[in-house]
Order: structure tokens, then sequence, then C-alpha cells
């Protein structure tokens, strides 16, 4: 009996290092894959989700990847913490170890990060961007005819064609007049390709600056 109980113990040692090696080497595969997919100098971090590694790889589908591509060059714009995941990742073992093309993701989310200094560098002459992580505020001066007019206004920031667009919205309450506005508000230009094609579908003000979100749905995933 005791015996049988040793063989059991370093059997599940056994298998759980096999488990474990296994996940790092298909890891490796699909961060080399993602690379290439999304045009970077080199392989991002990559997390296959769920234990055991095992079953998922005999299935050949993946509920979960998280990758981190890190910072991101968009069409001259900056991406901090650029980081995404996969879902329904259809990936046959044979294919990963052969290094096959047939490997395919539902669905892809990737959010990343403006940063302040990006925010303001874009901003009018004499605008000022500030805020409380959650909402967006815009204070300074700005001439109007012959006259200089001090403001301090909220923002609002939705999704533009081409870029994320700043827009004032309210000075204490009251909607910005339409000329005033025109002054203070502009885009943030956001042209060009993101990884896995994906098309921003929302952005929100966060502590750092502006937090992006974008997806896309039957993705492959070729190295």
């Amino acid at each position: 009996m005791r015996k049988l109980i040793v063989f059991l113990i370093v059997l599940i040692v056994l298998l759980v290092a096999v488990d474990r090696v296994a996940v790092a080497g298909v890891e490796r595969d699909l961060g080399n894959r993602i690379a290439a997919a999304a045009d970077l100098s080199g392989p991002p971090t990559v997390s296959i989700e769920g234990i055991p590694f095992l079953t998922q790889a005999a299935s050949g589908h993946y509920p979960e990847v998280r990758f981190d591509l890190g910072t991101f060059n968009y069409g001259g714009v900056p991406v901090k913490n650029l980081r995404g995941a996969a879902y329904d990742v259809t990936a046959p073992l044979a294919d990963v170890l052969q290094n096959r093309a047939n490997i395919e993701a539902r669905r892809v989310t990737i959010s990343g990060t403006l940063t302040r200094a990006t925010i303001d560098k874009y901003a009018p002459e004499g605008v000022k961007i500030g805020g409380n992580g959650r909402r967006l505020t815009a204070s300074g001066e700005v001439t109007m005819g012959v006259n200089k007019v001090k403001f301090n206004a909220e923002m609002r920031i939705e999704v533009a064609d081409g870029g994320i667009k700043l827009q004032a919205e309210k000075i204490q309450g009251v909607p910005v007049p339409g000329q005033l506005a025109q002054l203070i508000s502009y885009t943030i230009p956001f042209k060009g390709d993101l990884p896995f094609d994906v098309k921003v579908t929302g952005v929100k003000s966060v502590a750092e600056g502006l937090e992006f979100s974008a997806e896309a749905s039957d993705v492959p995933i070729r190295g």
C-alpha cells in the first residue's frame, strides 16, 4: 500500500512537470505567431489560462490565451501597456508541433493606454488637459477674435473616424458655446493597423491617461 501511494505521488509530480513543460512550449510557439501577426520586433509574453494544460492541448481548444505586447507605436502615437486576450482558440496540437497555419481565435480583444504626455502633445495651444482619472477637464486661455478667454471645461471622449476625439462639453454645468468648443476640442490621430486588425470600440479616462479597447472576430494567428 505504501509503495502504491509513493508511486501515485511520483506519477502526479511527473504529470504536473510534463504539463508545465508542454504549456511553456506551446506558449512560446503562440508568442512567435503573435509576434509575426502583429509585426513585433520580439515575441510577447503569453499565458495560456486554465489547468491542466494537457487536456486543452489534446482537444486543440484553448478557452483563453493572454498576451502582453508592451509599448506599441500606432501610426506615430505611442501606446503603453498594450495587452490582450484571444478567446476560443482552435489550435490542433499537430498543427502547433508542425508549425502549420491552422490556428484561429474566435475573438481577440486588446487594450492600451495613451499617456498624459501624448494627450498634452496634441492639445491646441493654450489648452491644458487635467482630470481625476474618471473624467478629463481642459483649462487655459484661448483667443476669440480680439479677446482672451479663460475657461475650465469638462471634456467628452469619443471614438472618431481616424482618431480619439476630446470634445469640450460643459463649463460649470453649462454647454460650451460652439465657437469656444471648437478652439478647445481636438482629435488625437489614431491611424494605421493595430495587431490582428482589431477595431477600436471604446475609450475611457484613467489615472494614466486614456485607455482604449478594441476587438476583432475570427482572427487567424499565423506564424
